[in-house]
């Protein structure tokens, strides 16, 4: 079975159905929308958990590790959020599905470390749903690159990516960055900071270029600044996207993407012409 997504990405579900999800919603309609969804697409029987009860007695019955969680904010017998607060303390990763939103609930919901929140207000809400499973499930396939002389900000961009499944490796010059991707050849996105004392960004960037080309690794450059020069000479050097710090994380997690899914479409379609020529 083969899925596109909202955004085009297309997913196949061989390699998922082993995955344990939990979901946490006490309503009928999205309990049955949601299992069918991934039952169809991907194989995945997921444990569905009505009540706070049931999503404790869940995790208790069987030894095997919980995957991701998908959670209502609240749920019978956790009406003050106190399910996610439990899913958070187990370290389980959390996609949070819900219905009501305002920005101070954005606000607390990422300072959980949650994977993603899905809003159910719109009728393409279950396959955004479906789409954020997939990309959680087959993002450790994505090797990504933090390349920053503030160890504040690698620490900060490295926890971003693990929350969303990323294998990640980090250098703290520009040297050391190319030590590794010259021994990580599948690193498929580097992410840059400009202002670095050894190798700045744009030097970085045109000595990967030298060497890599877009259809092989793309490359993100991030700044401080507010020269909004610096966007262009990026680019200029070979990079492929520019952000200014500071960033959302919503922001940040859909740059990665999209980079990531260009990297993936350019590389099928060049499997597709050597196919075709052989």
């Amino acid at each position: 079975m083969t899925f596109f997504g909202i955004s085009g990405m297309q997913y196949s579900g061989q390699s998922l159905a082993d995955a344990r999800i939990l979901l946490a919603e006490d309503s009928n309609v999205f309990t049955s929308m949601i299992g069918t969804r991934l039952k169809e697409l991907f194989g995945i029987e997921v444990e569905v958990c009505r009540n706070f009860e049931e999503l404790q007695l869940a995790y208790d019955r069987s030894p095997e590790p919980v995957t991701l969680a998908i959670s209502n904010i609240n749920l019978p017998g956790a009406e003050n959020g106190e399910a996610l607060e439990y899913l958070i303390d187990l370290s389980i990763p959390t996609i949070v599905f819900t219905g009501t939103f305002h920005e101070g609930m954005r606000d607390q919901l990422l300072s959980k470390d949650i994977v993603d929140y899905i809003l159910k207000d719109n009728i393409f809400a279950v396959d955004m749903l479906a789409e954020s499973v997939a990309r959680f499930l087959t993002n450790h396939r994505h090797h990504v690159l933090i390349v920053d002389d503030s160890a504040t900000a690698r620490a900060l961009l490295t926890s971003r990516l693990k929350r969303f499944n990323f294998r990640v490796s980090a250098a703290d010059c520009g040297a050391k960055a190319l030590e590794i991707l010259k021994n990580n050849p599948d690193v498929g996105l580097v992410v840059t900071d400009y202002n670095m004392p050894d190798i700045d960004g744009f030097e970085l960037t045109r000595r990967i270029r030298s060497v890599r080309g877009s259809h092989e690794l793309r490359i993100i450059g991030v700044s401080s600044s507010s020269n909004r020069l610096l966007s262009a000479r990026f680019l200029k050097a070979g990079g492929n996207d520019f952000m200014l710090r500071p960033f959302i994380d919503e922001e940040f997690y859909c740059r990665v993407n999209q980079n990531l899914d260009t990297l993936i479409q350019i590389r099928s379609m060049r499997s597709d012409r050597k196919t075709a020529a052989a």
